[in-house]
């Protein structure tokens, strides 16, 4: 056979680049109806799978859907789309305020797997805590057809990272112009985003295409603060100083960015073509850190060392250092794939390469410990992810007298060279000065550079190979196997498979299920850096310095760490799915066991012997060191949940009404520790985030005019934190926040929408524990904590 048609061509690419199982059910857009009998590819290798023939559980966002969210971030309108995805705020946080880990199902963010166009996306330079996963953020959403979200494990048809699910954004082939321009800002006044974004596509021969993508956003700073109490007592004990009220800021950061896409497919023949397509970010953002007080901090010791210095000539007011990035991402993917003919086989051969770099800077600053010699500004040092992918799949519809209609056998291999480095910051973020010697804390203040001993280059190289075969048994039971063998340099290999089924009980009624097996290969990130960071203790309000060791570092291993291992799992799933006339839903159960789950090992008190030590071998900040721990296979989980999502659409009145609900409950335990493990651990793992989400959005389009209103619900959870004297643990009750917009066609092409996320301004519990700094609300929230934000956009298309 010939694939000669534009629809085939693009099922079966999407399909060959996207291994095998799950496919759709649940619908989570106002057009998703419609998106039923449309072809899906996450999962599944056959080009003829619709959104109802799921196996496993796949939400589908429609373009559309993604456009109803103010945000020009990817991450933020997930959130708002699906309730079993979930990404933290972390306003004023390190690096967590530019890459947000995002999290499915409960688990971390490092076992999602993204993919774009069915391709392995790189993860992000950014080590958040202990996961290293990609940003979502770095994709332009008008970029996106519509993103395939799969809520299963898929280790065996994926490979690493695909324990909670997949993550499948696909890049528009949308022919023609489509582009708007959006303002919004928060009844606050502040953090106003202005975004303007773009798409161009135009058909190239037959059945080609190249589609072009552009978006830009520039966002002020949010500020939810009140003012210290001891900058107050500061104030009040120096009348003739101008103490800044607040002498911090806790909000979003100021940023910008910069984003691309390009999707490319030429016809090469009528049985094959060549396809490439890229992602690229350029961004920049800053931020206040913590206030340094003059009368406590213990840069402003004054020493003989140092003659006539005071640190409070520079900064009489004290100084909270600003904090900033400078970031480039992007990632580079191509292919030829076609048709055997004569064999009746399907192939892909592709090649990607992915980097994100990400430099840091700090402002507003100091080394003490140089005294009058330290610049003021630094450049604390550059983190950089590589990953090149090399793939070669295979498919072949197999005939055999015992199926209903014919099999599908997909195989194939991948090579995969990951890359990890750290480049140095200038001498004066790391060095240690003659001041310490006195008490004067060295490193850049706020946030110290990495040393030469803490930079260099480290990689893994991975090869696999995989099978999966698509068995329709009979005209109502199906059957899919999947195994997949994987090879680490630095871990050895892992063999996972899946067996997934499905029972249609009538046309519009099916029961599915699956269990899967799967990994996670710990990254060079986490194997071997270092860092050194810096906290406020609430209670004391003093800084505390704390390091997180590789865990071969000798001390490390003095303290008992072990070389890391891969976390396994084991899945299991059972769902129910049904439609009838306009509506169309599911109910799945999960169950996912982890094992070997990577945490931070407790901290451990640094003696004045390991000081030293640390001191002799260049450690940032080790003069000041309180603390130190390391990553360790710490724990086994259990995370069971249920998923229920539904869609209903019924003409009413002049227009059509689409009403849309989606729930998730999730719950995770501890189930074991491996080794000790610190009651914020727990907290965290069980429950940082809240056991119950949902959404309910409904759609009502009448001539010219849409009318969008959703309720978005987060259940009760748990904030933990560490710190020097006393850790923080404080529960926080549920929240609905409600959202409006309304839409107008001015005319053919042109739509006006205005509109309103959080409508009502309604605000979380305060964080009572953070008072002490300034800080209203808790920076581990899910929801936007920055209240109620009106927005006005206009778009138009030809």
């Amino acid at each position: 056979m010939t694939l000669k048609t534009t629809a085939a061509w693009a099922a079966l690419a999407a399909a060959i680049a996207t291994p095998a199982f799950a496919q759709t059910a649940p619908i989570a857009a106002a057009e998703g109806a419609s998106q039923l009998d449309e072809l899906i590819v996450t999962g599944t290798r056959r080009v003829d799978r619709t959104a109802f023939d799921a196996i496993t559980p796949v939400d589908v966002v429609s373009s559309q859907a993604l456009t109803n969210v103010v945000s020009d971030q990817v991450t933020d309108k997930l959130v708002a789309i699906t309730p079993s995805f979930n990404v933290l705020r972390n306003p004023t946080a390190d690096g967590q305020q530019y890459v947000r880990p995002a999290t499915l199902r409960g688990l971390a963010a490092h076992h999602t797997l993204v993919l774009v166009n069915g391709k392995r996306f790189h993860r992000s330079a950014f080590l958040s805590g202990n996961v290293q996963a990609p940003d979502l953020a770095s994709i332009p959403s008008i970029a996106l057809g519509r993103i395939e979200v799969l809520r299963d494990g898929a280790s065996a048809q994926y490979g690493s990272d695909a324990i909670a699910g997949v993550i499948n954004l696909i890049l528009s082939d949308e022919e023609g112009f489509y582009g708007t321009v959006q303002g919004s800002q928060y009844y606050e006044g502040d953090g106003r985003l202005i975004e303007t974004a773009a798409r161009y596509g135009v058909k190239i021969g037959d059945g080609g295409h190249l589609v072009a993508s552009v978006t830009y956003a520039d966002g002020e700073a949010t500020s939810r603060t009140r003012q210290r109490p001891d900058a107050i007592a500061f104030q009040n004990a120096n009348p003739t100083l101008a103490v800044p009220n607040p002498v911090q800021r806790w909000g979003q950061p100021e940023r910008e960015v910069l984003r691309g896409a390009l999707n490319l497919m030429l016809p090469v023949g009528e049985t094959m073509e060549l396809y490439g397509f890229g992602t690229y970010a350029d961004s920049w953002g800053v931020n206040d850190f913590n206030w340094r007080n003059p009368a406590t901090d213990t840069a402003y010791r004054t020493t003989t060392l140092f003659p006539g210095w005071n640190l409070r000539s520079i900064y009489p007011t004290g100084f909270a250092p600003q904090f900033g990035q400078d970031e480039t991402d992007f990632q580079l993917n191509g292919g030829l794939r076609g048709e055997l003919e004569s064999m009746g086989l399907t192939w892909d051969a592709s090649a990607s390469f992915g980097r994100d770099e990400i430099s840091y800077f700090l402002d507003n600053s100091i080394n003490a410990s140089f005294g009058p010699q330290s610049p003021r500004n630094f450049k604390p040092g550059t983190l950089i992810q590589e990953e090149q992918n090399l793939n070669l799949d295979f498919n072949k519809t197999l005939a055999m007298g015992w199926l209903a209609a014919p099999a599908n056998l997909a195989f194939g291999a991948e090579r995969r060279v990951e890359t990890y480095k750290i480049e140095a910051g200038d001498p004066f973020s790391w060095q240690i000065g003659p001041g310490a010697a006195a008490g004067l804390p060295s490193g850049s203040n706020g946030f110290p550079g990495y040393s030469p001993t803490q930079a260099g280059e480290w990689d893994q190289d991975s090869w696999a190979v995989y099978a999966d075969l698509d068995m329709p048994i009979t005209d109502q039971f199906t059957a899919d196997v999947a195994i997949r063998h994987e090879d680490f340099s630095t871990f050895g290999s892992t063999t996972d498979y899946k067996v997934a089924a499905r029972y249609d009980i009538t046309d519009g009624l099916a029961v599915r299920g699956a269990f899967s097996t799967g990994f996670r290969a710990p990254t060079p990130a986490q194997v071997f850096s270092s860092r050194t960071s810096q906290g406020l203790d609430t209670t004391t309000l003093r800084l505390f310095t704390t390091g997180r060791l590789s865990p071969l570092d000798p001390v490390a291993v003095f303290f008992g760490a072990k070389p890391l291992k891969p976390e396994e799992s084991q899945n299991l799933s059972l769902g129910v799915t049904a439609r009838r006339g306009g509506f169309t839903g599911s109910i799945d159960y999960y169950r996912v066991e982890v094992k070997d789950r990577l945490a931070g090992s407790p901290n451990f008190t640094v003696t004045p012997a390991i000081r030293a030590q640390l001191v002799a071998a260049n450690v940032p900040g080790a003069d000041v060191l309180t603390t130190i721990s390391y990553f360790v296979n710490s724990t086994e989980t259990k995370t069971q949940g249920l998923d229920v999502v539904g869609s209903y659409r019924m003409p009413v009145g002049p227009g059509d009404l689409t009403l849309t609900a989606a729930y998730n409950y999730n719950d995770t335990k501890l189930e074991k520790a491996v080794v000790a493990v610190s009651e914020l651990t727990r907290q965290n793992l069980e429950n940082g985030l809240p056991q119950h989400t949902g959404n309910l959005t409904a759609d009502y389009t009448f001539g010219r005019f849409n009318i969008m209103g959703r309720v978005r619900y987060f259940g009760e959870w748990t904030d933990a934190q560490f710190q020097d004297s006393k850790n923080l643990i404080q529960d926080f009750g549920a929240q609905a926040l409600i959202d409006l917009a309304v839409t107008a066609e001015l005319r053919e092409g042109v739509k006006l929408t205005l509109g309103a996320e959080n409508l009502f301004d309604q605000y979380p519990d305060e964080a009572t524990f953070q008072a002490s700094r300034g800080l209203i609300y808790s920076r581990n929230a899910v929801y936007d904590t920055d209240g109620g934000r009106y927005y006005a956009r206009l778009a138009v298309r030809f």
